[in-house]
């Protein structure tokens, strides 16, 4: 990982342009504390994180649907509704037949 200040990255920005075309992590500075870290966007950690995330939002919005969010991140339903449980996303899975039943024997 490197590490620039901001007095350096506003004198020679191409060290950051170097370091992201290298697929390097690196540390933003103001006065030796860090402020940031600049990420290359083709990074698979970062294309995969922001598209997980991008997906939990729309999910927790109501765009899409537990299914859908399984299908576009390829992960099983139980992966999926662990993920949305770490991100503090409740999740209630329930069979919809289950529900039928169980108010037919309260009639």
């Amino acid at each position: 990982m490197n590490s620039l200040g901001i007095k350096e990255l506003q004198t020679n920005p191409a060290h950051l342009s170097k370091a992201l075309d290298n697929r390097e992590y690196t540390l933003i500075t103001k006065h030796s504390k860090p402020i940031g870290i600049a990420l290359s966007l083709d990074d698979e950690v970062i294309t995969k994180g922001l598209k997980t995330a991008l997906l939990i939002e729309a999910y927790k919005n109501s765009i899409i649907s537990l299914g859908q969010l399984c299908s576009a991140l390829s992960m099983s339903k139980k992966k999926a509704m662990k993920v949305l449980s770490l991100m503090g996303v409740s999740v209630v899975d329930y069979d919809f037949n289950d529900d039928l039943k169980s108010i037919n024997e309260l009639l």
